[in-house]
């Protein structure tokens, strides 16, 4: 995935949290109640369903991004794979984000597809 088009600095101005998780932690589980996304700022998150890793997220990746468009539960879990370092983004920081950088959506929107994208070519 492409690096994250925005500073660290607008995230903390926005009110998002840094939140740290040892090797093997959950980030968050399949079917939880999906409250905001996070960017993995240092670190590695492993995205996974049914036992299989989907994706490797590292420095700069979002995972939980599907909480913010739909309000659903989480399609898969978020583990950290080593030591890491996310910033929480709930949906207020989510829409002042999106005011201050509107680029900022439509690299949200990018993941969503490329994701899409790659799922569809494993089916």
């Amino acid at each position: 995935m492409s690096e994250l088009p925005l500073d660290y600095s607008l995230l903390a101005r926005v009110g998002a949290k840094s939140k740290t998780f040892d090797a093997g932690e959950k980030v968050f589980l399949e079917d939880d109640l999906g409250t905001g996304m996070y960017v993995v700022k240092s670190g590695r998150v492993d995205v996974v369903t049914y036992g299989a890793v989907l994706e490797n997220v590292r420095a700069g990746g979002i995972v939980g991004e599907m909480a913010l468009i739909d309000d659903g539960p989480r399609s898969a879990a978020a583990i950290a794979a080593e030591p890491t370092e996310v910033i929480a983004i709930d949906k207020a920081a989510f829409l002042e984000l999106v005011r201050a950088q509107p680029e900022f959506a439509l690299h949200v929107m990018s993941v969503l597809t490329n994701r899409l994208r790659r799922m569809n070519k494993q089916l």
